[in-house]
């Protein structure tokens, strides 16, 4: 299949090949567009947990000792440098050299990924370490970003866990409460259940995907709401249609893992109708998913990696949910403009932006943020859905 394909012959081996820091550590925080290591550059914590998840997931699968190795090389990474043995939780930034962090503050964005992380090199290794701090670490969630009042979690807290305020945020849009800190809790506390099937952690789950579905999924557009108060009064008016997309399939993805069959119902017919929202008014006539709109139409043209990897995925859930064709076309429709203007047949991996035309735009190969989550978990499951479609058993 074309996206296993890619998976293995593109995007692990340049992450394999490129990324690792041997002299300091764990893996450089930036390479520019042309392959230029910035000596000096933090190292974050969310690209380490990234490439933990990514090839434990391929290890998982494939069972391919290199990929292993490089888990557990970002695993020793993350345990070893990034946990803060004071207060708990990960530390956003460290130095190149290691030691102590630049950025303490406990972002909880990066505690989900870390416990996204941690629950999947358990699962692929069975090491019970890894399982244990995964499960610290989504307890200190619960304790400290979790609201009493209004439901939901505060992002933004300090290295002791209190709360900061919205004009501290300094990653996810300065706002209480974001729709993509929240999916992605959604997308940590599915992988630890997969792992670690614990009641109090189920009713978190629930309750989490409740929020997700009547708080941050507009009942009359589809859309999702990016930015929120704690009391939950809408911030602006954008519109990120590959967060809509990605949601889409992620809160499928938990209603499955629950089990609860009228949840599930619901949750499918939702899902179902972000998809084709995304379809009619975010996707190009080139196949491309746009970046931003609004009520007056699209504010950002440029198309980025990420939405159109979640852009694969979604619709090909919403084509599995429903059965549509056009799904399925859309699908293929994501992967084929990938093909024709993300993947990188000059460094490997894939471009992170083209304008609106295809255009490559310079960006950095690897950043704090640019990693190869996004792309090699699209091709993952991308893979085990058309493996499910053919009837072959996927892997646990």
């Amino acid at each position: 299949m074309q996206a296993e394909r890619e998976l293995k012959g593109n995007i692990l081996p340049f992450w394999l090949a490129k990324v690792r820091n041997a002299e300091n550590g764990g893996f450089f925080g930036f390479i520019d567009a042309d392959m230029v290591v910035r000596k000096g550059a933090a190292r974050g914590g969310l690209l380490t947990c990234r490439i933990l998840w990514t090839f434990s997931a391929a290890y998982r699968r494939y069972r391919d000792g290199c990929y292993l190795e490089l888990a557990t090389w970002a695993y020793r990474d993350l345990v070893d440098h990034f946990w803060d043995a004071e207060a708990g939780g990960f530390f956003w930034t460290i130095a190149e050299q290691g030691g102590a962090a630049k950025e303490a503050g406990k972002l909880v964005y990066l505690q989900v990924f870390g416990i996204y992380a941690l629950a999947e090199y358990y699962r692929a290794t069975g090491d019970k370490i890894a399982l244990a701090k995964s499960i610290a670490t989504y307890r200190l969630v619960e304790r400290h970003a979790r609201d009493p009042a209004h439901g939901g979690y505060f992002d933004a807290l300090d290295r002791n866990w209190n709360r900061r305020a919205a004009a501290q945020h300094y990653a996810l849009g300065r706002a209480p409460k974001t729709v993509n800190s929240h999916m992605h809790i959604l997308e940590a506390y599915t992988n630890l259940l997969r792992a670690w099937d614990d009641p109090n952690l189920q009713g978190s789950q629930c309750e989490l995907l409740r929020v997700l579905m009547q708080r941050f999924i507009d009942p009359c557009t589809y859309h999702s709401i990016p930015l929120m108060t704690e009391a939950w009064e809408p911030i602006g008016n954008a519109v990120s249609y590959g967060h809509d997309i990605e949601l889409s399939w992620l809160i499928l993805e938990a209603a499955v893992v629950l089990g609860d069959a009228m949840l599930m119902a619901e949750v499918e017919r939702v899902s179902l109708a972000v998809a084709r929202v995304t379809i009619a008014e975010g996707v190009d006539a080139d196949g491309g998913v746009i970046s931003t709109g609004g009520p007056a139409g699209y504010t950002a043209t440029d198309k980025e990696w990420w939405p159109q990897a979640e852009a694969a995925v979604g619709f090909f859930n919403a084509y599995q949910i429903s059965g549509e064709s056009r799904l399925f076309e859309a699908s293929r429709r994501s992967w084929d403009y990938i093909e024709a203007k993300f993947v990188d047949r000059v460094h490997g991996d894939w471009i992170e932006k083209v304008r609106r035309d295809g255009t490559p735009i310079r960006r950095p190969k690897v950043t704090l943020w640019r990693c190869p989550y996004h792309s090699s978990r699209a091709c993952m499951e991308l893979t085990e859905r058309v493996h499910q479609q053919l009837g072959i058993a996927p892997v646990r």
